[in-house]
């Protein structure tokens, strides 16, 4: 059945928690992944081809250096039969060799295949992605673990924030 909503949840939920094989229910088989990286704090290809591919860069790659990811959709979830969905995000998550927190900020623009119902295509913007200090990652799991995921309303992420200042730029961005 077509679920645009369930395509995206199987993209969080196969990305945050190293799970390749849920990609499968999120993206067709000749998906692209186009990325638009506006920090230099993280690195990812501009573009890949491909279901196998994206969950090679997004699932794969991506757990070797990163564990305990969160990442929220804000707003509302698209209805099941949408053909495209735009939306702001967050993540958290802490980096496997030094613990050192990393919180980031961008947009998904989804578009969704009418006949599957899974995203042909994936651009995804990286507006910022900031380096705290390892000693907040008790607060900032915290923070993170107590919100609605993957679907979060922007007021609840910025009202519970804990007050670090290596957070700013991602709450502006989330509030603008």
């Amino acid at each position: 059945m077509k679920n645009a909503t369930k395509a995206i949840e199987n993209y969080i939920f196969g990305k945050d928690g190293n799970r390749p094989d849920l990609l499968r229910h999120a993206f067709s088989p000749d998906a692209t992944l186009t990325m638009l990286v506006q920090t230099s704090t993280i690195q990812f290809p501009p573009n890949v081809q491909g279901r196998e591919d994206i969950a090679e860069v997004l699932v794969r790659s991506f757990s070797l250096q990163y564990e305990n990811v969160y990442t929220f959709c804000f707003g509302a979830p698209p209805k099941p039969e949408a053909h495209a969905h735009r939306c702001k995000w967050l993540v958290g998550m802490s980096t496997k060799a030094t613990g050192e927190l990393r919180v980031g900020c961008g947009e998904y623009h989804w578009v969704f295949s009418p006949q599957s119902g899974l995203a042909m295509q994936l651009s995804i913007t990286i507006e910022h992605m900031l380096e705290c200090p390892s000693q907040h990652m008790q607060k900032i799991m915290d923070w993170l673990q107590g919100r609605s995921y993957p679907w979060c309303e922007p007021a609840d992420m910025l009202d519970s924030a804990p007050p670090f200042t290596c957070l700013q730029p991602v709450l502006v961005y989330v509030a603008a």
